[in-house]
């Protein structure tokens, strides 16, 4: 094993019921005066919403609602969430939902730590954060893991510009996981969540680094059991197992476990939030979008390493035979492997051209591990994708 720091402060509450536990949580890290930070309605029509509420009240904790976060959460609806969280005096930001409420809650938590520092600036690297409120989380989609990891993405609507945060300050201080709060998702969405989770094990599988043997059987097997359960899930949302293993695997796939010794890559992830930032597309989508077309950018820089995959998760010996069985799969469940299955269509060149540019922050960085890739790299890729 290579040398690490491992650190996930974040307290777990997994299983049946767990949701009734949340204000004894809330109360537990300081929280008296929450801002309850959700999505769309079916946390209203569920009774979750009101069951929260309730146990708040009975606690004698005081809250105020914070509703209609969207897939790829928006800055502006960040900021209006840090002044009504502001003028209301919180000291606990409770994000009740998935990925897209639990990095908006992490933004606002940022805000009003620092009510003199536009939240924009940490994303684009111009200010680190130094400070933030408390984070609680009960999880309703598995997908983005975000309930312990150090990640939070953001897209700013007037520049159409997708960003990513990562700072252990992102961490919540505690996570309820229910699996049954999950089984009136859309089929679709859980298919994007299941391309979420493997894609995070995936960026961080897919290394120079080699001999990190506990690491890597780590992320196969989580890749394994996603990939199984998956099918199942698909079939049948109500699958307690499958769903159980899938939200388990999703928050495992992003709190660091699955690369620990490696330089993380996130390509493919940089790749899609031009895409998403740009079309408003599904995360998830996205990702499978422009998986297969980085792997065979990238194949010849190192083919043991996808041979070392093929046979880990596959079960297979070539490794185009494995970036095959994966695009196979991402179709199996609904999800794109190009633009044109992305829904976007075919696009100019100058429209690909502007999406490598960003992708590389107009010549500011290269792009992931693996292979880092340059404003070149990244248009050759997005040409292999735009079919």
């Amino acid at each position: 094993m290579q040398s690490f720091t491992f650190h996930t402060p974040t307290e777990i509450v997994f299983g049946k019921n767990s949701e009734t536990q949340v204000s004894s949580l809330v109360r537990k890290y300081g929280g008296s005066r929450v801002i309850i930070v959700y999505g769309g309605g079916s946390v209203v029509r569920s009774g979750l919403l009101g069951g929260i509420k309730g146990q708040l009240d009975n606690e004698g904790i005081a809250y105020i609602e914070f509703g209609g976060i969207q897939p790829n959460p928006l800055l502006s609806r960040a900021y209006e969430g840090i002044a009504t969280a502001i003028a209301f005096e919180t000291d606990f930001v409770l994000a009740v939902g998935g990925g897209s409420a639990i990095d908006t809650a992490k933004a606002i938590a940022h805000g009003v730590a620092n009510p003199d520092i536009d939240i924009w600036k940490f994303w684009l690297r111009e200010e680190v954060v130094t400070k933030s409120l408390p984070v609680g989380v009960v999880l309703t989609i598995s997908a983005a893991g975000s309930e312990t990891s150090v990640s939070a993405v953001l897209t700013n609507g007037e520049t159409g510009k997708k960003r990513g945060l990562g700072t252990d300050l992102n961490r919540p201080r505690f996570a309820v996981m229910n699996p049954e709060l999950t089984f009136t998702l859309p089929k679709e969405q859980i298919a994007y969540g299941i391309t979420d989770i493997l894609m995070h094990t995936m960026d961080r599988f897919f290394t120079q680094v080699t001999g990190n043997e506990t690491t890597d059987e780590i992320a196969a097997a989580i890749l394994r059991v996603v990939i199984k359960n998956g099918l199942i899930a698909m079939e049948n949302p109500c699958d307690y197992h499958a769903m159980s293993e899938i939200m388990w695997c999703g928050s495992l796939s992003h709190n660091g476990i699955t690369g620990l010794g490696n330089p993380m890559d996130f390509s493919v992830h940089q790749l899609g939030h031009e895409l998403s930032g740009r079309f408003d597309v599904a995360h998830g989508a996205s990702l499978s979008c422009m998986w297969g077309s980085w792997a065979r950018y990238v194949l010849d820089i190192n083919p043991a390493r996808f041979e070392r995959y093929a046979r880990l998760v596959w079960g297979l010996h070539d490794a185009e035979e494995g970036i095959l069985a994966t695009e196979k799969y991402f179709n199996k469940i609904g999800m794109p492997t190009c633009f044109t299955e992305l829904g976007v269509g075919i696009q100019e060149a100058d429209l690909l051209n502007e999406l490598a540019d960003s992708c590389v922050f107009y010549g500011k960085r290269l792009v992931g591990n693996f292979k880092p890739l340059d404003k070149n790299d990244c248009l050759l890729i997005y040409k292999i994708a735009n079919r």
